[in-house]
């Protein structure tokens, strides 16, 4: 794949974006390949474009399949592997905010919940106890929030998306 300067300024800046997201600099950049191709790719032509070691190709592809937003492609006449990203827009942030949820937030809420046991357990400071129910009830309403956000099409997220002031208006919501 031949990359023009548009698609490099932007798998150069999707490479930079995943790593303040957390996500490896060469991961990122595989995806925005990937995103961009018209076609799937087999992970020599991934290599030889973006210039990385084979090896990092493959660590990186095992990671984007992980994350389930690249899955393998055949294609007749080629008996190599060949990749390719999911291409809806909405339907990838939701697999990655599944993702992230289901590595981030699940495990925090578990330990906030624990802390909080074995606040009540060993009588601990009632300030710590109260400091972490707090922020259990922010992880707890953020959950609910996106369970419910999850369960919407998108058609309906788009039309939430842009009622923006109107409906904080109808709900007699003023911004500070």
């Amino acid at each position: 794949m031949t990359l023009t300067p548009v698609i490099e300024k932007f798998i150069l800046h999707w490479g930079e974006m995943g790593t303040r997201w957390g996500i490896n600099r060469t991961v990122a950049q595989i995806h925005a390949l990937l995103y961009l191709s018209p076609k799937p790719l087999h992970a020599e032509e991934i290599a030889e474009t973006l210039g990385v070691a084979r090896s990092n190709v493959s660590t990186s592809l095992k990671e984007l399949q992980s994350w389930g937003i690249v899955r393998i492609a055949h294609v007749m006449g080629d008996r190599r592997d060949h990749f390719e990203s999911m291409k809806d827009v909405f339907e990838m942030f939701r697999v990655i905010s599944r993702e992230r949820k289901k590595r981030e937030i699940d495990p925090t809420i578990a330990m906030l919940r624990d802390c909080i046991a074995d606040t009540k357990k060993n009588g601990a400071d009632s300030y710590v106890r109260e400091r972490l129910g707090d922020l259990l009830e922010f992880f707890e309403l953020a959950d609910t929030a996106y369970g419910q956000m999850e369960t919407l099409p998108t058609s309906a997220v788009l039309k939430l998306a842009r009622i923006g002031d109107r409906g904080l208006r109808l709900l007699g919501i003023t911004r500070k």
